[in-house]
């Protein structure tokens, strides 16, 4: 079966843009063009990713994404036209795994959906359970606990902890992680890792 592809976007030509070459390449796709219908569609339809427009009308990108991580993993990509680089980081640390800065190629946004459904399906997990200490971290359940207290980690934060923590004593330089993160290195994303390396830490 096709991944569905929800895309919530309230500019026209970005959705039609969107859309076509989704489409093209052979997912089904669902829009929405405010946050609050989105967020209904995402509960209802329960898509395989979520493309999430970051200024949307009423319940902004933002407000979407934090609703969404209360109950879904989904995998999120955040459309953004904000050139500052907090907003960006916001959303990061609420949960989205990648974002996208407008304008962009609709190809990027093919690519970025095709490697992070990669990642998600066919993983980067092993079997088995990682134990440090008292971290624990369930390759299989995507949990982690602490001293017995679970641990709430963003589908890119699980990864980038998974990834340390099945190399230990390895040092990563920010493309390498990047890689893992987003299965394209780019360094306009390389603030992204400081923002969920933030995250864990404060976990």
């Amino acid at each position: 079966m096709n991944a569905t592809i929800l895309v919530i976007e309230d500019e026209p030509k970005i959705v039609k843009l969107a859309r076509d070459y989704l489409e093209k390449s052979g997912y089904h796709v669902l829009t929405a063009n405010d946050g609050s219908v989105g967020l209904m569609m995402a509960r209802q339809e329960q898509p395989d990713l979520v493309v999430l427009d970051l200024n949307l009308p009423g319940l902004d990108g933002l407000d979407v994404c934090r609703e969404l991580r209360r109950k879904s993993d989904v995998p999120i990509i955040m459309l953004t036209a904000r050139i500052e680089e907090t907003d960006r980081l916001i959303g990061l640390e609420l949960g989205a795994d990648d974002y996208i800065t407008k304008p962009f190629s609709p190809r990027e946004l093919v690519a970025r959906v095709r490697a992070l459904l990669r990642r998600v399906q066919g993983g980067l997990r092993q079997p088995g359970v990682i134990r440090i200490h008292d971290l624990e971290i369930d390759l299989d359940g995507h949990q982690v606990n602490r001293a017995g207290e679970a641990i709430q980690l963003s589908r890119m934060e699980f990864t980038l902890l998974t990834t340390l923590a099945q190399n230990p004593g390895q040092t990563f330089s920010r493309g390498q992680l990047l890689n893992k993160l987003h299965g394209i290195a780019n360094a306009g994303y390389d603030r992204s890792i400081d923002a969920h390396i933030k995250s864990c830490a404060a976990s």
